[in-house]
């Protein structure tokens, strides 16, 4: 048997925006379970994102490093945004956050891994691709960055050392763990460099 997650939709008796926010609002629903007990569940209802792993030909990716509040800390991130351009195709937004946090253009896309980053509180779906065939936007046409992401670090730093420092617990953020680890599997793990 292969393991999957089921998709089970329970009843759902009452729901109710508690909190509406700039990005995200925070909903209460009051859930009928499979034994039929009733429960209330907060959750924060998120639109969704995206991430690249961006590699170039000597297996290095493009890592941004970004404040994050909540944490408390400057992260080692791959490129991420939001999907909060109304009916956008995620990998449109995923073209335009490599554009606009990493000042590159890929000219090779495919979808590397999905996954849910918070499923007991958010119902965030976060999908990661992988962008090859790396150029640089000309200094002309680069996006101006604000706030948190006016102050980026930007590198490209080996797969192999991105790898260890997620796995010795040095990078946390969600999508660089996960889309390293799956970049790693998918390629380096077997031998496999070209895509």
């Amino acid at each position: 048997m292969s393991p999957r997650d089921r998709e089970v939709s329970r009843p759902v008796i009452a729901h109710r925006r508690v909190y509406e926010g700039r990005v995200w609002d925070v909903a209460r629903d009051e859930v009928e379970l499979a034994s039929g007990q009733r429960v209330e569940r907060d959750y924060v209802e998120h639109p969704g994102a995206v991430a690249i792993v961006a590699v170039n030909e000597r297996e290095e990716m493009i890592m941004v490093r970004q404040y994050r509040h909540p944490v408390r800390r400057e992260l080692w991130e791959v490129p991420a945004g939001l999907l909060d351009v109304p009916g956008e195709d995620p990998l449109v937004a995923a073209r335009r956050e490599l554009y606009e946090e990493a000042d590159l253009y890929a000219d090779h896309w495919e979808k590397l891994v999905d996954y849910f980053t918070t499923p007991g509180g958010s119902d965030e779906k976060l999908q990661v691709f992988l962008a090859r065939d790396l150029r640089s936007v000309p200094l002309a046409q680069r996006y101006e960055r604000s706030d948190e992401e006016r102050d980026m670090e930007i590198a490209f730093i080996p797969v192999a050392q991105v790898v260890q420092a997620v796995l010795s617990g040095g990078m946390m953020n969600p999508s660089t763990v996960v889309g390293s680890l799956a970049y790693a599997q998918k390629f380096l793990a077997r031998g496999v460099t070209d895509t």
